[in-house]
Order: structure tokens, then sequence, then C-alpha cells
């Protein structure tokens, strides 16, 4: 069975048993407790605990989810990087998961992945073993200890028909804790299946949420226990196909025939091999969700795979555009699966980072050779000096290297930080940001003036663009500094000049009539009712700030714009002065950004 026929056949599976089917959210995570997008729970993680499934819209499907839901995860895993190019590690992957908030619990969710995986009309393989949770087997001092053995887990699978020899006990590894240091959790069970090599593999994991977790590892009990799933589709096709690794499946054979097909010098190793398909998925799917390289966060991680495989493309082919071919193939094999996936976007960006690194790499590659010995204040000089990343300084310096790790590289890159953040504090005379909410930033007071005028112009520009474009504009994230505002927002096409020109003149409008700008805080509830906009990835307290943009005299209901909002603003629009928009470009499939100034 192909992996497409994989993916279908998982959906149709939970179609069939009433689950609404949610399309994958996307690498960025609406998690403010990640980084990236680890797992599939992780866009159902308010049902567990917070949002009713029945009643709240959820923003791709534009309806309520309902009990149960089912999807195909996009997923991404930092702690992985350096361990890619043995037989298991990835970067990017995608699992497949089905969930219930209150719909279902362990019988149904047991009987589902039994039917799924042993099931001759579905995937038809033979279970070596589960594994269900056992207190006794987790360390004395462990915050899982107290939760009772999973009996009822232990009686289902009997029940089924598995054999008790079948049915092993374990501790730590089926007790799921939260993503975050929070959140839902509870025991699991596990289902193993052997590979082409006759070696156990874990295909599923079955959690069932029964507790909650709070910042002091304490557990209570979930008013509405459910469950969550995740099964690696790499992992499902590789015992599908019956081979010995996730790189012998047809998700990764077209790559590494692209890599052999085009190695004319014959210098690519199996490792080199894996680590350049791996990263070419990674890169595209980062790049295609919005994501830019950068030293910092999701974009550091975008620069490390990168810089990682152009390392590789140039020491094996110098310049053979390996990342083109590679991505031809990529878009081929998982473009009508997920749409956002935008050769033209992701080649430029690709190849705009990859100019920017080329400029010094020769000169890098050249110091790191003179360097005598490598350790850590080196391999971060010549990171600071040529963009040479650790793991490529680790891999290149031989036994120069040898005794450089990443944990003694990451404490001299933290240094740096220190004394970059020194440098900032004594710019700004002693007392740094005197504002930094995170979307807005100044330094002085004379920058707040400027970034209180930005801030508002903004609320005014995401107005003038649901009038000029139409409804279905919606905020994908914003970034204000003294200079310019910058916000993203929901669109598939490049603005005319026309359209451009009509949102300037409808801000600059409002600008003239000067209008007020007010607030009134209320519970969320009543705030949702009055229409005000917000932003959807944000997760907002039970009590909000309505910011409102309004004719004099006049309250929310006459108001001209209004949104969540914490603040700060200027208090009549008059104060903001000519608003005009400098630059409007693409940074996504669906996403447009708009940088705009105020004079």
């Amino acid at each position: 069975m192909t992996s497409n026929e994989i993916r279908d056949k998982f959906l149709q599976f939970f179609k069939e048993r009433n689950h609404t089917i949610v399309p994958s959210s996307s690498l960025i995570p609406d998690d403010p407790s990640v980084l990236l997008t680890t797992a599939g729970m992780q866009q159902f993680k308010p049902y567990y605990s917070e949002l009713d499934p029945i009643t709240t819209i959820h923003p791709s499907i534009k309806k309520p989810v309902g009990k149960n839901a089912a999807s195909i995860q996009k997923s991404f895993r930092t702690s992985d990087i350096d361990e890619v190019g043995d037989e298991s590690h990835l970067t990017f992957f995608e699992m497949l998961g089905n969930f219930s908030f209150g719909g279902y619990f362990k019988e149904e969710a047991i009987k589902f992945g039994y039917d799924f995986i042993a099931g001759k009309d579905w995937m038809g393989l033979d279970i070596e073993y589960v594994t269900i949770f056992d207190p006794d087997k987790v360390p004395l001092d462990d915050w899982r200890k107290g939760v009772p053995f999973d009996e009822e887990s232990y009686h289902i699978w009997k029940k089924i028909g598995l054999p008790e020899e079948k049915i092993r006990r374990d501790g730590v590894d089926v007790f799921w804790g939260p993503t975050g240091n929070e959140g839902p959790c509870g025991p699991t069970t596990e289902i193993y299946v052997k590979n082409a090599e006759g070696k156990a593999v874990e295909i599923w994991n079955i959690v069932f949420n029964e507790f909650y977790r709070d910042k002091n590892m304490r557990l209570t009990p979930l008013k509405t226990p459910g469950v969550d799933t995740g099964m690696g589709l790499e992992r499902l096709a590789m015992v599908s196909e019956s081979v010995g690794s996730i790189f012998e499946t047809d998700l990764f054979v077209p790559l590494i025939q692209v890599l052999e097909l085009n190695d004319r010098s014959g210098r690519l190793n199996q490792r080199t091999k894996r680590i350049m398909a791996d990263h070419a998925r990674g890169i595209s799917f980062l790049i295609a969700d919005g994501v830019r390289p950068s030293n910092k966060e999701t974009g550091y991680v975008l620069r490390r795979l990168l810089r990682r495989f152009v390392v590789n493309e140039y020491l094996n082919e110098g310049t053979n555009p390996y990342f083109e071919k590679l991505l031809h193939v990529i878009i081929e094999n998982y473009g009508k699966f997920y749409g956002e996936l935008d050769y033209d976007l992701i080649d430029t960006v690709f190849n705009e980072e990859k100019a920017k690194f080329m400029a010094t790499i020769e000169k890098g590659l050249r110091e790191l050779k003179a360097v005598e010995k490598l350790d850590a204040k080196a391999a971060f000089k010549l990171f600071e000096s040529f963009g040479l990343p650790y793991e490529v300084v680790k891999e290149l310096g031989g036994g120069k290297a040898e005794a450089l790790t990443r944990e003694d590289f990451e404490k001299e890159f933290d240094k740096h930080r220190e004394i970059s953040r020194a440098g900032v504090e004594k710019k700004f005379g002693g007392h740094g940001l005197i504002l930094d909410t995170g979307e807005l930033k100044a330094g002085n007071e004379e920058e707040l003036k400027k970034v209180l005028r930005l801030h508002t112009a903004t609320h005014l520009m995401q107005q003038a663009l649901r009038e000029v474009l139409g409804q279905g504009v919606h905020q994908m994230g914003s970034d204000i500094t003294p200079e310019r505002t910058r916000f993203d927002f929901s669109f598939d096409r490049k603005l005319t000049p026309e359209e451009i020109k009509q949102v300037e003149d409808k801000v600059n409008a409002i600008v003239q009539a000067d209008y007020e700008v007010r607030f009134q805080e209320m519970a969320r509830s009543e705030a949702e009712k009055t229409g005000a906009l917000h932003f959807f990835k944000a997760k907002y307290p039970d009590q909000v700030k309505v910011y409102y943009v309004t004719p004099k005299g006049k309250g929310i209901p006459e108001a001209w714009s209004k949104e969540f909002c914490g603040g700060p603003h200027v208090t009549h629009t008059g104060e903001i002065g000519t608003f005009r928009i400098a630059k409007e470009e693409g940074i996504a499939q669906g996403v447009r950004r708009i940088r705009a100034v105020v004079e």
C-alpha cells in the first residue's frame, strides 16, 4: 500500500465512523508552549479543557468540529535534527490521528485501533504486541506514581481476542505528558508491528486524556475524558511496504533516487543522502507555512536546515542545484494533499538564503581548516563571522572538533545574547525597551509616540482591507516598530495598485475625520457578540479590551473599526498623520504582507 493510499484509507476509515475530517494545521502552532507543531493533538488541545467542540467554530473548516475528529498533521521535531542520517530520525513527518472530546473513550478507541491495523479491508497487519500503563513500572518519585493500573484497557484488549502474552505492562512510556509544562494527559496503549527485519516497531500511540497536569506537576481528573492518538505515516508506510527503514519507503525513495542520479562524483554517502532528503522536505514545508530564515526561533531552525543542506550540496557537487530537483519531486508527491506547497515561493526563499550563505561559506571553510582547536569559542566565532552552523563545524572539523558539544556551543551563544542585550540597554540609557508587548516595541518617549500612531493605523488598515477586498481578510500576524508597521493577512493574490490606493484613501479619510479611539473592557463572550475582530491564533482571557474607532460621542455599535486589543493607542485618529503603504508582497500560500508608514 502506497503512502497516498494509506492517507486515503485512514481518513475514509474514520469518516465512516462519524469523525469530522480536519485539515492539517500550520507548522507554526497556536500553542505558545511549543516552537513548532509536534503532534496532531495540538490544534485540538483547547477542546480537552477550555472550548466546547459542539459550539466553537474551527477556523479551517468554518464550523464546529463536534465530539470526534480525525486529521493528518504536518509535524516537526527540532530535537532530532542532529540525529538525522541514521535509520529512523526525521525533522518533518506526518502524524495520523483520531481524537474524541467526550464522544467515546477506551473501548471504542482500542477497537478502532485494532480494526484499522489488523482489519483485512484496511491495513491487514499482524499486531506483535500492545502496551498498557502499570504504575509499578515507573520510578518511585515520578509524577505518574499513584495513577492506578489501566485495568480497563487490559480487559478490552483481551475481549477483542489479543492473547495475554501480547499485552505488556509498561510505565513511563505509556503515560503521555502534555505538550509544554501543563495540559491534558493520561495513560496510553501502544500498538507494535514487526518491520521487514523482524523488529517490533511502535506505530500507534492511543492516549486516554483523563487528567490535567498543572505547572506543579499535579494531576486533577478532567470533567470530560478524551482520546488523542498519533501514528507516524513514515513508520506505517515502512511496515506496510515491508522495508527495513523509513528511507526505503515511497516517501523517500524518489528523493534518494534524484540525489543518486545527480551525484556525478559518487561522493554522496548514505548518511548524507538521508540528511539532504529529510532537510529538503523540512525546508519546503517550513517555508510554505510562512517561516523565513533568521537567527531566532523558527527562523533559526529553517536557517540551520537550509545551511546544512547547502554545505552538503557545496561539498559534494559544487553548484549542482540538488534542491531544485528535489523540490520538483516534493511538489509532485505532496502537492495534491498539501496545496500550500508553492514551488516558486519555496525556490525563491531557498535561493535568496543560499546566495547570502555562499558569499561567506568559502572564507568560513578556509578559516575552519586553519583553526588548530575547535572548542566552543572557536566554533561560535566561525558561526558569528561566516555563518557556519554548529553541525557543519562539528561535521567538517573532524578530529579537531572531537570534544565540541552542542551544549557548550549553546552556552557560548547565550553569552553573546547577554552581551547584545546589555548593548540594547546601554543604547536606551540603561532602561531597556520602555514598551515591548511582543507586537509593539519602543526604546524612548519619541519612539513610543510613533509606535502608537502606527498601532492605531494598523487597526484602520485591517478594516480598510476588509472593505476593499472582502470580509474573508483576516489578520495572520503583525509587528510594529517606530519605523513601520508590518501586517500579515489572508488573501490569495497580489493587490492591484488601485486596491492599494483605495485602502490608503479609506484610512486617511478616517484620519482626517479625527474619530475618537476608545476602549471598553468586557467578558470575552460579550466582546465576540459585538463583532469585534480578533486574531484567530491568539489565546484570549475571559476578560478582554475592545478598542474601537468611532465618530465623536458614538459607541461600539456605531464604530467604524473594533478589535480585541490590549493597547495602547492614540486617543484621536487625527494624531496619526498621513498613512502610506510602502510594500505589499506574498509570504506564503494565501498569505500577504503589507509594510506601511505614517508621515
